[in-house]
């Protein structure tokens, strides 16, 4: 059996930045530090950092011992920005440089009077921080559903992990709607080079593996990605989610894996398919 292990899984530079930040402030042994909800999608990454005191919480109101507070990659919203500046405790700012840029982009084309239109997946928290910037004004499409009526003067931004194949059909759709529209192309570049690569091995192996956490967008949308090309695509988190009956028949074996999966858990499904297989 051979297994062929995509150059481009794992950490984007994002994802690497954020948990370096919090990994090092682990090391300080500090007290009364949290992460506002997981730092990255990926749970095993989130539970190394609790046992080493780094605790993710979703209500700021929840502890009292807060002395600060790591953001994470998918950034927040104004207002809650606003709220925890309020409180006095140090805010340690993990969002990734490229959300940073669409939050800024958001902004701009708020300040300028184009009606906002985000690209992307309305509840995840990436597009929760952008429509913040935006104004009440924002509009969230998806690209599968048929755009909404839109004035005549529309800027678009994107959610940094969407696919290239969608931005250009929300673009093709909103000229029917507006005479001016002005795109900033917001998609992080290792996440169209990891949807190619994928691409290109899905369609040379017998089975592909899909590696990360089951709440990333990235990650689902790898996993899509390969079953549309109709070779058995399994998503899992750890190695100890493989079955043997998966492989029995591969004779080519190809890996691909999210943002927030680290190289060890890659490594991991590597070695138990190795010794499943052969």
């Amino acid at each position: 059996m051979k297994i062929v292990v995509a150059k481009t899984a794992g950490f984007c530079f994002g994802v690497k930045r954020a948990i370096d930040i919090a990994f090092k402030i682990a090391m300080e042994k500090r007290k009364g530090v949290y992460t506002l909800g997981p730092i990255i999608h990926n749970p095993q990454v989130v539970e190394r950092l609790k046992d080493k005191g780094i605790i993710p919480i979703e209500d700021i109101k929840a502890k009292k011992d807060i002395r600060a507070l790591i953001i994470r990659t998918h950034g927040i919203t104004l207002q809650l920005l606003k709220e925890i500046t309020s409180m006095g405790c140090e805010i340690i700012d993990a969002t990734c440089p490229f959300v940073k840029k669409a939050q800024h982009y958001a902004k701009l084309l708020n300040e300028d009077n184009y009606q906002v239109v985000i690209l992307g997946e309305k509840n995840h928290p990436e597009v929760q921080s952008l429509m913040s910037y935006a104004s009440d004004n924002a509009i969230v499409v998806d690209g599968k559903t048929p755009l909404p009526k839109l004035r005549n003067k529309v800027g678009i931004i994107v959610q940094t992990t969407q696919p290239l194949d969608t931005l250009q059909k929300v673009l093709y759709d909103a000229l029917e709607h507006s005479n001016e529209i002005k795109v900033y192309n917001t998609i992080c570049n290792s996440t169209a080079l990891r949807l190619r690569e994928t691409e290109k091995m899905a369609r040379k192996v017998d089975v592909m593996f899909v590696v990360g956490g089951k709440n990333s967008a990235n990650t689902t949308q790898l996993t899509r990605l390969c079953k549309s090309l109709s070779v058995p695509t399994y998503h899992i988190e750890t190695a100890s989610e493989i079955k043997g009956e998966w492989i029995k028949r591969a004779k080519k074996l190809g890996i691909t894996a999210g943002a927030s999966t680290p190289e060890w858990i890659i490594k991991e499904v590597e070695t138990r398919i190795r010794d499943i297989g052969g």
